[in-house]
């Protein structure tokens, strides 16, 4: 992040990756204490939450007993599950994307006053959230009615043909979701260092993410397969562990290493999201005003409330 705003646009992944993970050690004790506080609950309950469904899916599994009871509690946990990964999540994103922006800006920072200015950067990523979701939802129907008309139009009798359909609906479902996700995190970042949010902040996204569609992509499918791993890892050898004679001590160790593996993981995938959004405005040669996203950036302590979309980013051309 050191580097001049017209160079960054040159960064590749790896590069990115490097200086995402850089970024800690201009304020570590923040950074230690946002980790600690936000994305390790966060880290953990994603991992935890197959270990607590899967005694109540083993329940539902028995032919011989009544399910009611299990199917309430395990729709009840799952609930509670998804608002606290929603919570956190948000949560996470706004303190890391605020704290890096203090530090380009050469802002001072501090736990105290990221948590000071969550709140306010909340709502903005939620309203962002909310559209992103819209999105999500008009997304899977049209991918299920897609796979319906597959199924309907394809002869399920030639396997063949059949497997060969499913894998590539299954690889542009891939692409498109790993496309989508991008433009969210990337809305993230804008819903927070821009006065705009909602759906100004995912068309702000589309027009930015333009020229930096695959580095993105790749960045999210990565991201996305490492975290698979460290669940199913996870999944097999602490959650079914016992099934495969894996040692009470064993799974604890495993577990907490793995919990620790995908903490780190989320952190540099928070990094990556904010130095991306600098990559892509670079890009379009965009330059940032520090001057006015240090004010921007103070409203949400309130410092300096901006009169105008000054944030907006210059055309350096």
């Amino acid at each position: 992040m050191d580097l001049p705003p017209d160079e960054l646009q040159f960064l590749t992944t790896t590069t990115i990756l490097k200086h995402s993970i850089s970024i800690p050690k201009q304020s570590p004790k923040t950074f230690y204490l946002i980790t600690l506080t936000l994305i390790f609950p966060l880290s953990f309950a994603i991992l935890a939450h197959s270990l607590f469904t899967h005694p109540l899916i083993t329940q539902i599994q028995d032919p011989y007993t009544s399910h009611t009871s299990q199917w309430t509690k395990l729709l009840i946990f799952q609930f509670c599950y998804l608002i606290f990964l929603f919570i956190f999540s948000l949560l996470s994103t706004a303190a890391v994307v605020f704290t890096v922006a203090s530090l380009y800006t050469s802002k001072p920072v501090s736990f105290s006053s990221t948590m000071s200015a969550i709140p306010l950067v909340f709502k903005r990523l939620f309203v962002t959230f909310l559209w992103v979701g819209f999105v999500m939802i008009v997304y899977n129907i049209v991918f299920v009615g897609f796979v319906l008309l597959l199924v309907i139009a394809i002869d399920t009798q030639n396997f063949v043909l059949f497997f060969f359909s499913l894998v590539v609906v299954f690889v542009l479902f891939l692409v498109v979701h790993s496309y989508i996700t991008a433009l969210w995190h990337l809305a993230s970042v804008i819903s927070v260092l821009e006065p705009v949010y909602g759906f100004a902040a995912m068309r702000k996204s589309f027009e930015i993410l333009k020229g930096r569609v695959l580095m993105g992509s790749v960045l999210v499918f990565g991201y996305f397969v490492i975290c698979g791993a460290i669940n199913g890892l996870f999944g097999s050898i602490v959650v079914h562990g016992g099934e495969y004679e894996y040692g009470v001590f064993s799974r604890i160790v495993v577990g907490g290493f793995l919990v620790g593996v995908l903490v780190i993981v989320n952190l540099v995938g928070f990094l990556v999201q904010s130095v991306f959004y600098y990559v892509c405005k670079s890009y379009h040669h965009q330059g940032i005003d520090k001057n006015a996203l240090y004010d921007h950036l103070g409203g949400y302590l309130g410092e300096y409330v901006p009169l105008k979309s000054s944030v907006q980013m210059e055309n350096l051309e």
